[in-house]
């Protein structure tokens, strides 16, 4: 599962291949880490066309999962003796977000698989906890994945969700945002051997990407696969 990626490029080239009309973002870092729950440049679908934002990371979690975490706060308000109402301690449970989306058939993710909430995600490289490589007693690497040796553009292919009320963090209580995340597929031969579980969907060719943000789910979802081998490496030295 992604949890850290960087692109590496300027606001004309993501506009170029995207052909995103609307740039809303001012003046774009040439070079950015992202981590989850951090805003990040994303192409979306609006009715007045495609626009380059500034979103945050981490779509909504499941309401099961939400009201497990309060179920669980609850009771261990309730062991100490204090008083809560239930709805809005529920209202108020923190939901750091979800950062990849990996069972798109779900009833929660299903509401948001329309053109409408489609986006790209512009990456030059992602990366995965490398446990091969792990020394005891240090920090574990990073493995980059790329498209190349020199990083070329691409994109994930991400979801976006319209001023999302929640409680992101506790210190920031309850707020309205944009969010975004991306797929998830099995791992093809290049990312497997690092992380078994998941890679990210990823869109390199300028047909995959008019496809995502324009067909129908019945054909969009076909690009829920791992990207080629060939058209991915693993970067050396960790980068």
């Amino acid at each position: 599962m992604c949890n850290l990626y960087r692109v590496y490029t300027n606001q004309e080239e993501v506009r170029g291949l995207t052909r995103a009309m609307i740039d809303s973002i001012g003046n774009m870092e040439p070079e950015i880490e992202v981590w989850p729950d951090r805003v990040a440049p994303i192409v979306r679908n609006t009715p007045a066309g495609r626009e380059l934002a500034m979103v945050r990371w981490g779509l909504p979690s499941s309401s099961q999962a939400l009201f497990k975490a309060t179920t669980k706060r609850a009771d261990k308000l309730r062991a100490k003796g204090k008083e809560f109402d239930f709805d809005e301690l529920l209202k108020m449970e923190p939901d750091g977000g979800t950062t990849n989306v990996r069972r798109s058939e779900s009833k929660h993710w299903k509401r948001w698989l329309g053109v409408e909430n489609r986006c790209l995600v512009p990456i030059s490289s992602f990366a995965e906890p490398d446990y091969t490589s792990h020394v005891s007693g240090q920090r574990v690497p990073y493995a980059w994945f790329a498209n190349g040796i020199d990083t070329p553009l691409m994109f994930f292919a991400g979801i976006w969700v319209p001023q999302w009320e929640s409680v992101r963090k506790i210190k920031e209580g309850l707020i309205t945002v944009d969010l975004f995340a991306f797929l998830t597929t099995e791992p093809n031969s290049i990312v497997g051997p690092i992380h078994q579980d998941a890679m990210p969907v990823l869109l390199t060719e300028p047909d995959e990407v008019e496809t995502w943000l324009t067909a129908p789910w019945e054909e969009a979802k076909a690009l829920q696969r791992p990207l080629p081998e060939e058209r991915m490496i693993l970067l050396p030295n960790g980068d």
